[in-house]
């Protein structure tokens, strides 16, 4: 990409629950090429390796009791992982021609995740109906992939607006879209935390949904589950990531809003800010005149632009 990626993961066990059942993970999608003998100037055994060919991001919330939902969550993010490596393409140019095939091999990498948990819980009578939800960004700039099952969320923080990019796979979200409740009234619902779509779960029906978007430099993902948007509303959330501070203490204040909100579930949060390449630079400039002359400089407001409406691409069914 043209500037800078500042990203970051923080997982938080919360106020109230026992044990933390969620899991996440960043990682760079990087070629590699391990020497065995050469007449160059490498030694034997040296590994090289390329550029980073994309990012995966991701957060899953696992369910089923304290060790079966963390041990869900956890097969998750190994089979999601081994799949990456060793069995899905890795597209390293944008191919308009290749949008299905992406989209294809992004819900068999969830299909993957499926027949694992479900190995696990036949195993065990305590794994039994264990699942978990998970999000998954996929970036290989500009474009975005978003394959998601469950109430965790992905959003989207562009020039002052913050777009919900999943929907939430829960009862109440859908007695939203048939109007029986008002948004409002879903936050509060008892049906808001009974989801009718998971990785898992003791059903063998997964029905992934896949996103897609075209990023900007200025842009800022979040990846959470829904011990933070739970207890967080989108205002706040909103007006943290407009806040100009790094993704590490972003996250860290996002989990302290959380746990001020009550902290009553896990509170995992993932955020990737898309940066000008100039931008650090410019920030340390500016903190370094606030610290000189702080009484010089006057607070300006900037009109804020909407941001592009996010457009959900085709909806995959497993």
């Amino acid at each position: 990409m043209i500037g800078k990626l500042d990203c970051y993961g923080l997982s938080d066990i919360g106020q109230v629950r026992k044990a933390n059942e969620d899991q996440f993970l960043i990682s760079d999608l990087v070629k590699s090429l391990l020497i065995h003998h050469t007449s160059l100037s490498h030694e034997d055994h040296t590994r090289l390796f390329g550029n980073s060919q994309g990012q995966l991001l991701l957060v899953a919330d696992g369910m089923g009791g304290h060790a079966a939902g963390k041990q869900a969550s956890t097969i998750a993010v190994q089979s999601l992982t081994r799949y990456v490596l060793n069995t899905m393409p890795w597209f390293f140019r944008l191919n308009e021609s290749l949008e299905s095939d992406r989209k294809e091999e992004l819900v068999s990498a969830l299909e993957e995740c499926q027949r694992s948990i479900e190995v696990a819980a036949e195993g065990s009578a305590a794994n039994r109906g264990m699942g978990t939800t998970l999000t998954m960004a996929y970036v290989i700039w500009p474009r975005l992939y978003i394959v998601h099952v469950g109430d965790s969320r992905c959003y989207l923080f562009r020039q002052a607006r913050l777009e919900q990019i999943t929907t939430d796979h829960t009862v109440a979200q859908q007695y939203v879209e048939h109007g029986a409740l008002t948004p409002e009234q879903a936050r509060e619902s008892r049906w808001s935390h009974v989801l009718w779509n998971c990785v898992g779960g003791g059903s063998s029906s997964l029905k992934p949904e896949v996103y897609k978007a075209t990023l900007e430099v200025g842009d800022t993902l979040l990846l959470c589950t829904d011990g933070l948007s739970g207890p967080v509303s989108d205002q706040r959330i909103s007006a943290l990531l407009q806040e100009d501070r790094g993704a590490q203490e972003t996250c860290r204040r996002l989990v302290s809003l959380a746990n001020e909100g009550g902290g009553k579930d896990n509170i995992t949060v993932v955020v990737a800010r898309f940066r000008e390449s100039n931008h650090e630079v410019a920030q340390a400039e500016e903190q370094a005149t606030l610290e000189i002359e702080p009484s010089d400089l006057e607070p300006s407001d900037e009109d804020a632009v909407p941001a592009t409406k996010m457009e959900p691409a085709a909806k995959a069914s497993a």
